[in-house]
């Protein structure tokens, strides 16, 4: 079934594609179109990821939360935008926050530094593994389309990881996988998606991406799943209440 299907080129989203690799993922990719995937991914998340309602409903009670300066990590930061998004909308509420976003990849990190700075953001080529055995912590941990990138185990060690890092909130944003996100994308991203590799990576995301059941079957005791908007699930580990 999984030969037919790769060769035929049809999608089915029954069961997750975890077979497939994304473009941008291969090391010796077209730079010039993964730095534009990386740059596009900007829009594309404020149009798709919801992060201003999980910022209004899980993020800014987290910080609210804390006794003083608060700091926020991003797991798989890749260009930066969404920790970017978060600090600042953080300090316009009034918070003190910085930020780190960390990502074994230095491809990424190189748009994330090359983009327009927010005070008190840097960025660490490191793991969430590393970085939890050197003792550091956060108020927030986040991460934004990173789970279906990972093995069930590397989703593990992941969460587990965060579990660690974070002392009040760690969240996972990612895709709710269904034939309907998929065709949404599939039209939705055209204007965007020339000269990079959003359509084709965006749609394979999909295909590897969880649905809400599989992604509850998966996370270790003390972490919800929920449903913040439409084609959208989130990995959530609340240590305040």
């Amino acid at each position: 079934m999984r030969a037919q299907t790769v060769r035929s080129g049809r999608a089915t989203l029954a069961t997750r594609a975890d077979y497939l690799r994304e473009l941008m993922d291969d090391p010796d990719c077209d730079p010039d179109r993964l730095r534009r995937t990386l740059e596009r991914f900007t829009l594309v998340n404020r149009l798709i990821a919801a992060w201003g309602t999980v910022y209004r409903e899980r993020v800014r009670p987290a910080l609210a939360a804390a006794p003083g300066p608060a700091r926020l990590l991003d797991i798989g930061c890749g260009g930066g935008d969404v920790l970017r998004r978060l600090v600042a909308r953080a300090r316009a509420d009034g918070f003190d926050v910085s930020g780190m976003g960390i990502d074994p990849d230095d491809r990424s990190l190189a748009v994330a530094r090359a983009a327009n700075p927010v005070r008190g953001v840097e960025y660490r080529l490191t793991d969430s593994t590393r970085l939890a055995d050197s003792g550091e912590r956060f108020d927030v941990v986040v991460s934004s389309h990173v789970m279906h990138h990972l093995t069930p185990a590397d989703l593990r060690t992941v969460l587990e990881d965060s579990g660690r890092l974070a002392t009040r909130l760690a969240l996972h944003s990612d895709i709710a996988r269904s034939r309907l996100a998929y065709a949404a994308y599939a039209v939705g991203i055209t204007p965007l998606a020339p000269g990079s590799f959003l359509r084709t990576d965006g749609l394979r995301s999909i295909r590897r991406s969880w649905t809400p059941a599989e992604l509850a079957e998966l996370v270790p005791d003390g972490w919800r799943v929920e449903r913040p908007a439409p084609f959208r699930l989130i990995a959530v580990r609340d240590l305040t209440t």
